[in-house]
C-alpha cells in the first residue's frame, strides 16, 4: 500500500465517521457507531477488490457478483423512493416521522441494510481471499447490528405499530413463511 492509498483510506474514513454518527448521535439515536463499521469495512472491500472487477468476467462468480450488486441497486432504489414519499423526515433526513409499509418497506423492515448486505457480498465475490472473507464478514455483522440498534430505535419511536410491523416483514429477506401475501396490520 503506498502513502497516498493510507491517505485516501483515512480521508474517506473521516468522511464516513462523520456521515455515520452525525446525524444518527444529533438525534439522541445509536444506530449510526456500528453503520460506520460497515461503511468502512465495504469501502476497504471496494478498494482492496477494485482491481479484480472485470477479471474472468463471465465466471459463475462474476455473474452472481453482478447480480448481488443489482439487487443491491434494485434495493436502494425502493426503499429511497418510498422513504423519501412516506416517512416525511422532519429536521434531519433520519428522523422518519412516519412508519412505512408501502412498497419494498411491506415486506422488508431494513431495504436499505439489506442492500448494503447484497453490496458487500458482490463485491467480496469480485476476488473472495482470506482478507475480504474477513472484511466482508465483520461488514455483515456491522449491519446486522445497525438493524437491531434502530429496531429498538423504532419501537420507542413508534410502539406497538412497529412491533406488529416487525412481525409481518422480514428484517432483510422477504417474510415467505406464509406472512408474504396476507395483509399487512400497518397502513400509513
Amino acid at each position: 500500500m503506498t502513502s497516498t492509498d493510507i491517505v485516501i483510506i483515512a480521508a474517506v474514513n473521516l468522511f464516513l465517521l462523520w456521515f455515520s454518527w452525525w446525524f444518527s448521535l444529533k438525534e439522541g439515536r445509536f444506530h449510526g457507531i456500528p453503520r460506520f463499521f460497515g461503511f468502512s469495512g465495504l469501502f476497504l472491500l471496494t478498494w482492496f477488490n477494485f482491481r479484480f472487477w472485470f477479471d474472468e468476467a463471465f465466471s459463475l462468480r462474476q455473474i452472481v457478483s453482478w447480480l448481488l450488486l443489482f439487487l443491491s441497486l434494485f434495493y436502494l432504489i425502493n426503499a429511497l423512493y418510498f422513504y423519501v414519499k412516506y416517512a416525511k423526515p422532519a429536521g434531519m433526513p433520519e428522523n422518519a416521522t412516519q412508519l412505512i409499509s408501502k412498497g419494498i418497506y411491506r415486506y422488508l423492515r431494513h431495504p436499505m441494510y439489506g442492500s448494503l448486505m447484497f453490496l458487500t457480498l458482490g463485491v467480496y465475490l469480485k476476488h473472495p481471499d482470506i482478507l475480504a472473507s474477513i472484511i466482508a464478514t465483520l461488514c455483515m455483522v456491522a449491519f446486522y447490528i445497525t438493524a437491531m440498534v434502530e429496531e429498538g430505535e423504532m419501537i420507542r419511536k413508534f410502539g406497538s405499530d412497529y412491533e406488529m410491523y416487525r412481525k409481518d416483514t422480514g428484517m432483510f429477506l422477504p417474510d415467505i413463511s406464509g406472512n408474504l401475501f396476507k395483509k399487512r396490520r400497518v397502513n400509513t
